[in-house]
Parts: C-alpha cells; structure tokens; sequence
C-alpha cells in the first residue's frame, strides 16, 4: 500500500514539475524582488499552515516577511499591512470565503497582491493584481479532498523561490548565522572552531624523535584519532593518525615499533584558525581529503584540533581503543 502510495504522490509531484509555468514563476520573483515593504503570505486552513512556513522561511534568508491569518487580517489586524508591501494568498480552490474578503479588503486598501491557486478558473485570480497557477491533477487523499497534494505543492514552490530569492540577493552564510543563532543550525554556522577545539594539555601531542611505542599511550588515552607530532623547537611539523597506525601494523606485520615518528607522520597537512566557522571547518574535512580532524594554526604556531565530532556533537567524546602491540625493548 505505501508503495503505491508513494509512486501515486511522487506522479503527482511530477505532474505539478512538468505543467507549471516558468514564465509565471519568474514574473512572481520579480514581483517580490521589486517589493519594498514587507512579503506577507495568507491562507486559510491547511494553506495558511504553507503560509506560516514561507514566511518563517524568507524571514530567516534575507527577505522581510510575515504570515497573516485571513480571520485575524478582518478583525484588526490588517492593519499591519501598508501600501508598500505584497500580500500573496495561497489556495487550491481560491473559493474560500475568508481569503476572497481579505483580498477585496487589501484592494481596497492599495495593496499589492498576488494569489498562488491551483484552479485556473478561480475567483481569487480576479481579485488579487497578479496570479500564478501552481497545477494539481489531484489530492492523494483517497477522496480527493484533504489538502496533501496541493499543500505540498505549495510548499516546494515557495521554498523554490525562497532559494531563488537567496541567490539573487546574494545571501550570504554569514548573514544567515546572524539571523539563525539557535539550534542546530545555528551552532554549525554560527559557532568558531576556536569555541570547541581542543587546546593545552588535552591535544594528543609528541616529538618527531619519539619512537612509535613510546607514543601509542598518548594516542590511546588522548582519544583524539591522531596525534601532533612537534620538532625540537615545539613546532608542529605533522600528523599521524589512527588510520596511519593501522596501515603500518598491516604493512609491517605487527614490526617495526622503534621507528621515529619523523619517518612516519604526514608533514602536507590540512589546517584551519580559531577564527574559522566550524561549518567551514566541516566543508573543508568532508570535500578535500575526507578527514576526520585539523590542526587548528594561528599564526603559524599550533594552537588547538579540532575533530568532526566536536563539530556535529560537542558533547560527544570519541572512542578511540587500540590494543597496544606487545614491543621488545
């Protein structure tokens, strides 16, 4: 059942991809671009749920907006509404009582508005000063009646322009931390490598001259994945990491144990700053080498790491075990 459920909405998305205009789109961002006041969506029901969605979305990316219930705009609150702003009204039908008054009411007022239907032959297309049909062949509902299809619908398309939006003003990562500071996304954007690096005694640290036995402790206890080999001068020359001590336990059998940590770390290394978002940090990790780790630099001396888990999890310590290979003396 849920398979066909599944291939009947993914038709009907598809339906709504290969039917709507991409002429009437662009004349729609234009006409938000254009606005110099305030985008507020409306819809009733299950459509002004979209609205207050939208809303939030384009709020949060860099257009000013807002979400007004039609039954709220009657008794008062259409009063937030001026001259300078653009109303759109979202619904499938555009029959619905409460958005056809809103609309005469904001064009009674000079308002600007735009409707987003489904039925081309609507009343709200006639009230509103502009229009785009966003097609539905039907709701997934097993009665054709519980808004699912069109509601969805309604969402990519707002979500589309809200991207759109996004790129034509040149939005940038910056701009969305400093309104996005909470949650998850706020830490990945908005928190420096500097706020949850390791520093000070807790970096897995060693010399070049240090033999790898005398070093698996420190690689071990540290639990760090790697560790940061120094020269004489405390300079950080490298790292080894886990996947390192593993490739020469497989290459030499289990031998070899005395060799200098200056013969095995890799001196081309990737780094970040302090200073770095941690999204940053993040992207530099997952496209370059796929690490799991960076030394953190400051004006060429070593001054923290930082591991992809502090930046998905900070509460998460990483387990890294090994079982220490038995070494003559």
């Amino acid at each position: 059942m849920l398979r066909d459920i599944f291939t009947r909405q993914r038709q009907l998305i598809n339906h709504f991809f290969d039917k709507v205009s991409l002429a009437d789109a662009e004349k729609v961002m234009a006409t938000i671009l254009n606005c110099k006041g305030m985008v507020i969506f409306a819809g009733v029901g299950k459509s002004g749920v979209i609205a207050d969605k939208l809303a939030k979305t384009l709020l949060s990316t860099g257009t000013r907006a807002l979400s007004l219930p039609p039954s709220n705009a009657i008794h008062g609150d259409i009063g937030i509404v001026s001259n300078d702003d653009l109303v759109i009204l979202l619904s499938k039908s555009g029959r619905s009582p409460e958005i056809l008054e809103l609309a005469r009411l904001l064009k009674k007022r000079g308002v600007v508005t735009m409707a987003w239907v489904s039925d081309a032959g609507s009343a709200l297309t006639h009230c509103t000063d502009t229009s785009i049909i966003l097609p539905v062949e039907k709701e997934i509902c097993p009665f054709g009646l519980a808004p699912t299809t069109s509601t969805a619908v309604q969402l990519i398309f707002g979500d589309i322009i809200a991207v759109a939006l996004m790129q034509a003003k040149e939005f940038s990562i910056d701009q969305y931390a400093l309104n996005h500071p909470g949650g998850a996304i706020g830490k990945m954007i908005a928190q420096l490598v500097g706020d949850v690096m390791l520093k000070g005694k807790d970096l897995p640290l060693c010399y070049e001259e240090d033999k790898l036995e005398d070093v698996l402790v420190e690689l071990s206890n540290k639990r760090c994945g790697c560790l940061l080999v120094l020269d004489q001068q405390d300079k950080f020359v490298g790292i080894f990491t886990d996947g390192d001590l593993r490739r020469f336990i497989e290459k030499n059998k289990g031998k070899g144990f005395s060799t200098k940590m200056g013969e095995l770390i890799t001196r081309k290394y990737l780094y970040t700053t302090p200073h770095t978002l941690t999204s940053q940090a993040l992207e530099l990790m997952e496209q370059e080498r796929k690490v799991m780790m960076l030394p953190v630099m400051e004006e060429g001396k070593l001054v923290g790491l930082i591991h992809i888990h502090h930046i998905l999890s900070p509460c998460y310590q990483p387990e890294f075990s090994y079982t220490l290979p038995s070494v003559s003396s």
